[in-house]
């Protein structure tokens, strides 16, 4: 054995681990994002309903459900399963997670040989020359009957199926991702519309009381109006009070209607069908605490990261894709069969057929194309590496805004707490003064819209400490202290397993 020879051995091995390093996908490694240790709004803190929270543990070894539960409303309860079962939105998700899953199953197809078979039928008549006749020579039409079984099989020389099967995988679970962040912001959606409902019939309720006081007004100041005991600029200003709170309830009536058409399209019903009953959130309704958790926890809780992160998975395995076309593409074919001339012969022994081949092709001049392919799929890596990066970054600020939220709605709830006892006994005080006569009307108007200012004040900061709740478990990715799955968590899990 000559010293070229030992040479051409040794270097064939390594030459082919050098292609096939070369053209592979590169093995994904997950990108550093800066986590903080704890949330900066998650020290000891009063939660909506006064009660206090601190630093829980990492919410994701927790199980998770129906983390609208926790504010005990059947009505709630009814609406997020009617939303969950007839929602469009969400139906279009599950159509999606549907056919990620069948780009995926084709793109798995490639991995084993693809087998078809063929019935045919064929007439036709040769030129003398094409049968190597002289030219004049009569040459007969002949009929074929042709039956084959054919195979054919791409050999994955470099990776160029797995890196697709790979990526298309990483599609599917992106998308089915993508439909839990759907649920999850439906679910949301609803709870706030819910609670935006609530409230605004807490208005309407502290406002109609507002009306019947003015209409009160008016009764009395026109009979003493009558009686000669007050000019007219006391009762036009008292109509005027009048007219202007009707006006303001008037106006939450366009708001809660409109809310309630939301409300009916999350649903999934038509709005003229659609009707939620009044139902005032008072000063009674009591919020959950809500254990924000290790701010870690968020990679592994909210659907939206899962979706960014498996979408720079599937761009990894891309790379490996666009690599795989600049190498050789090994295709082997077989088909075994019968061509006879009746239809009877087709199938004999004597009429067999058969063929073997196999095509090494790969590209020698392109004009750059695959490199090109190379260099965008590398692009598309890094773009899903900063989509996902500043999902997280949304993700750490979404959560910080609804803490601190909640810590500044609970010290303005206590505030204007106080605020509506000293004006009730204001108005008390100016009531009693105005009808003793030792009061003028203004002083007494003053106090009765200062009373109707706070009490209104106090019901919108009742209904935005729910709204903040809500927003803060959207932010965490969901419940939390959930003891087993519902009977709508486990139909949930059903639908996307049919899907």
């Amino acid at each position: 054995m000559n010293f070229k020879t030992i040479i051409a051995r040794g270097a064939t091995p390594l030459l082919a681990a050098l292609l096939l390093t070369a053209c592979a996908a590169p093995a994904f490694h997950q990108p550093q994002v800066e986590t903080p240790a704890a949330f900066k709004e998650n020290t000891v803190q009063r939660a909506a309903d006064g009660s206090t929270w601190t630093v829980a543990r990492a919410a994701e070894a927790q199980p998770r459900g129906d983390w609208w539960r926790a504010f005990h409303d059947p009505d709630l309860d009814a609406l997020v399963a009617e939303a969950t079962a007839h929602n469009q939105g969400l139906a279009a998700a599950a159509a999606r997670v549907r056919q990620a899953r069948a780009i995926a199953g084709i793109a798995e197809a490639d991995r084993i040989p693809q087998v078809g078979v063929g019935l045919g039928a064929q007439r036709a008549r040769q030129s003398p020359l094409e049968a190597g006749l002289a030219p004049g020579t009569p040459v007969n039409a002949g009929t074929a009957y042709k039956a084959q079984l054919t195979a054919s099989y791409e050999v994955d020389l470099f990776g160029r199926v797995s890196s697709n099967v790979a990526a298309a995988r990483g599609d599917a679970a992106a998308v089915e991702a993508t439909q839990r962040s759907v649920l999850l912001s439906l679910q949301a959606d609803v709870a706030q519309l819910y609670f935006r409902l609530r409230s605004l019939d807490a208005e309407m309720e502290t406002v109609q009381r507002t009306v019947a006081l003015r209409e009160e007004s008016v009764r009395v100041t026109s009979r003493r109006f009558e009686l000669g005991d007050l000019g007219e600029f006391d009762l036009s200003r008292a109509k005027t009070e009048l007219s202007s709170a009707r006006a303001e309830a008037i106006g939450l009536q366009r708001q809660r209607a409109n809310a309630e058409h939301a409300l009916a399209v999350l649903v999934g019903a038509p709005a003229a069908l659609f009707q939620a009953p009044s139902r005032p959130l008072d000063q009674a309704f009591a919020l959950p605490a809500i254990p924000a958790g290790l701010p870690s926890a968020l990679l592994e809780r909210r659907p939206d990261i899962a979706s960014a992160q498996k979408t720079m998975e599937a761009a990894n395995a891309r790379i490996g894709v666009a690599r795989s076309a600049m190498f050789p593409a090994l295709d082997i074919t077989a088909g075994a069969g019968g061509v006879a001339g009746t239809v009877g012969e087709v199938f004999k022994w004597s009429s067999r057929s058969w063929l073997l081949g196999a095509a090494l092709g790969m590209p020698l001049l392109d004009g750059g194309r695959n490199r090109a392919g190379v260099v965008r799929s590398e692009a598309a890596l890094d773009e899903a590496v900063a989509n996902w990066r500043q999902t997280v970054l949304n993700a750490f600020a979404e959560v910080e805004d609804n803490l601190s939220g909640l810590r500044v709605l609970a010290g303005q709830g206590a505030e204007i707490d106080a605020a509506v006892v000293s004006a009730r006994r204001s108005a008390e005080l100016a009531q009693k003064l105005y009808d003793a006569g030792r009061g003028s009307y203004l002083e007494l108007l003053d106090a009765q819209r200062n009373l109707a200012t706070v009490e209104r004040t106090a019901v919108q900061l009742r209904g935005e400490r729910a709204l903040t709740t809500v927003g803060l478990i959207r932010a965490l990715g969901g419940g939390w202290d959930a003891p087993a799955r519902s009977d709508t968590a486990q139909a949930n899990g059903k639908a996307q397993a049919k899907a």
